[in-house]
């Protein structure tokens, strides 16, 4: 499977920079745009501008059920006074092929309706035989609340388009996102997102979270390009909580992804 997978990732008309949301993302389509969790700083950092407390969380996900290929991931918030700050880590792939990003965000909420962030990131991709290169991309995210259940999201990655210059055909994607989320109920959110890579296909992304009781949740979700299915739960009691989701791809497999993260 990891050689398999090599090939499939080299001949590729462009490498394009993997990144993998949190478990409760994924596990609703991959859509969250428009949601608020501590893993919206790898997904879009406005999300994170109302927590109020310091989080850490670590999150794995295990690839097409290959033990080689794999994302290790951690963020850190901190918030002070009106303004949120995060450290994002994240790293893809396996022994011949890896891509390691590294961001710091900052966010912050206005008037409880808008919320504005900004990231920088640094990349590093190594490729076996090819070699390895850096490169800094810039992110800003935003969301909007339209009511007190209603909420619609837009994100832009990487707007000035840099590429890994010593590394030919190998770019950090140039990317915008649109998404909402809604609260139907206390139980019920239904998110959805709009996913843009340049000179690339579009994604349509649906999820849906059940909150069956107050510290337990059910998620699934779907996505358009190419299509995949998605499934998870979520545990929360007190500051520690636990989310799980697998991805299902056409072709390759199914994808278990699992993170923990703690409240101080």
């Amino acid at each position: 499977m990891k050689c398999i997978c090599l090939i499939f990732i080299l001949f590729q008309t462009e490498l394009i920079a993997q990144i993998s949301p949190g478990p409760r993302s994924l596990s609703m389509g991959s859509a969250g745009v428009a949601l608020k969790d501590v893993w919206s700083l790898q997904h879009n950092s406005a999300g994170i501008a109302e927590i109020q407390r310091p989080i850490v969380a670590l999150g794995y996900e295990r690839h097409f059920s290959d033990q080689d290929l794999s994302t290790q991931k951690a963020v850190f918030i901190i918030p002070f006074k009106q303004h949120v700050f995060g450290l994002s880590f994240h790293r893809y792939g396996f022994s011949e092929y890896s891509e390691q990003t590294a961001g710091i965000a900052y966010s912050r909420n206005f008037s409880g309706a808008l919320a504005l962030s900004i990231m920088l990131n640094y990349h590093q991709l190594s490729i076996y035989k090819y070699g390895s290169s850096s490169a800094v991309s810039l992110d800003a995210g935003l969301q909007y609340r339209i009511n007190d259940r209603f909420w619609i999201g837009t994100h832009i990655s990487n707007p000035s388009n840099n590429r890994f210059q010593d590394l030919l055909g190998s770019t950090i994607p140039l990317s915008l996102s649109f998404g909402v989320s809604f609260e139907f109920s206390d139980k019920v959110l239904v998110i959805s997102d709009i996913y843009m890579v340049l000179n690339a296909s579009i994604d349509t992304k649906l999820g849906l979270e059940y909150r069956l009781i107050k510290w337990f949740a059910l998620r699934g979700g779907i996505s358009a390009s190419p299509f995949k299915q998605y499934v998870g739960f979520g545990l929360q009691h007190h500051r520690f909580a636990l989310d799980v989701a697998t991805s299902s791809h056409p072709n390759l497999g199914y994808s278990p992804n699992l993170a923990f993260s703690y409240e101080f």
